[in-house]
């Protein structure tokens, strides 16, 4: 949640704030299947396969984010090119695992770049 955010009187994030929240579980579960083309067994399926974890709403409905969508509309992708679901969701986690080393590798290269920064390089 951003810094800015405000906080309802109960303490929980305003709905403002909340739409702009990729990990809010926004999505009842047909509504999800519906966004990504697939259907609710699919989605079932990427949870056991532990791809996604949908939070339960009061009810014990399955409630996704837009984070979770993306997931699970990769890993359509994937299974539509004849990939095994299994193989797909390790692919999925793979690729996240990717782009977050890049992104902190990004970020160390830009602090030792920076002005006071250490930039030189181990055994120099």
């Amino acid at each position: 949640m951003p810094p800015e955010s405000r906080l309802s009187a109960e303490g929980r994030p305003q709905a403002a704030d909340r739409l702009d929240d990729d990990q809010y579980p926004a999505y009842t579960m047909g509504r999800a299947a519906e966004l990504i083309g697939a259907t609710p067994g699919f989605l079932r399926a990427l949870g056991e396969a532990g791809l996604v974890s949908p939070t339960r709403s009061e009810g014990g409905h399955r409630r996704y984010s837009r984070q979770q969508l993306r997931r699970a509309a990769r890993a359509r992708e994937l299974v539509d090119q004849g990939t095994p679901i299994e193989a797909a969701c390790r692919i999925v986690r793979l690729e996240d695992d990717l782009e977050a080393a890049l992104r902190m590798n990004e970020e160390l290269r830009r602090e030792a770049e920076a002005p006071g920064g250490n930039g030189e390089r181990r055994g120099e």
